[in-house]
């Protein structure tokens, strides 16, 4: 399972970071969008090298070597302008329909579809399509395709037996009183039913 983190500072970010890698978290994807280089090295140099493997950054990947980060992660638009050609790195993308999924470069380990729900971090940023009627569409199984938007222990079951390899979450974490009790109820479920 992955978690995305909050695109505005939180805090004992860093702290709730550690926390969530100790509770078994697969990768933290490091998206801060209004982030400056300088912004965004103060926040990783808070994280423990330990974990570099894990993270992926949304933004900045000039900052990947400074770390020992590998895994970058592209959106929309950066996906179509940049050649990801590194064999030592691990990249993935965000796509909105199933069939901008099915033709994604080879380069792309996964992808996240989303919203499959209404989001919990952006209000009124809800699915314009059904994202589980479009899973009978998927033709590749290279990449693993990635839920993400509106997750959380309520309705994370209903994502995996719609056919989702993985999920991804963040306002269920970063918008909860105990993000670290949430995050567990959603790595129970997702340890028995992920592929």
């Amino acid at each position: 399972m992955k978690i995305i983190t909050n695109p505005y500072p939180v805090a004992d970010e860093a702290k709730l970071i550690h926390a969530l890698f100790e509770e078994g978290m697969d990768v933290l994807h490091v998206r801060k969008p209004d982030y400056t280089k300088d912004e965004m090295r103060q926040l990783l140099d808070k994280i423990s090298m330990v974990y570099t493997d894990q993270i992926a950054l949304h933004s900045h990947h000039e900052l990947g070597d400074s770390f020992g980060i590998g895994r970058f992660h592209f959106s929309e638009n950066n996906r179509k302008k940049n050649n990801c050609s590194s064999v030592n790195s691990v990249y993935s993308t965000a796509v909105h329909d199933i069939q901008t999924f099915n033709v994604l470069n080879t380069a792309f380990s996964y992808a996240f579809l989303s919203p499959v729900f209404p989001s919990i971090s952006k209000p009124g940023y809800c699915p314009s399509l059904n994202l589980f009627e479009q899973i009978d569409k998927r033709t590749c199984f290279q990449k693993k395709l990635v839920a993400l938007g509106g997750i959380n222990s309520l309705n994370i079951l209903e994502v995996y037996r719609a056919g989702f390899d993985d999920v991804a979450l963040l306002g269920a974490v970063w918008q909860n009183n105990n993000p670290i009790k949430e995050f567990k109820k959603c790595q129970k479920i997702a340890r028995l039913y992920s592929h």
